[in-house]
């Protein structure tokens, strides 16, 4: 059991650190419902 057990979550990444799709492909192994998910550019 992990702390995302049955939590939704919101995945907001960065153009030029972590992308959103990433941080999503690493909770696919977790319980959590990915409810959104981007990636910005913070300028």
């Amino acid at each position: 059991m992990s702390l995302l057990t049955d939590k939704k979550v919101i995945i907001i990444g960065d153009r030029d650190g972590i992308p959103g799709q990433a941080i999503e492909e690493c909770l696919k192994t977790t319980d959590c419902e990915v409810v959104f998910s981007s990636t910005e550019c913070f300028v």
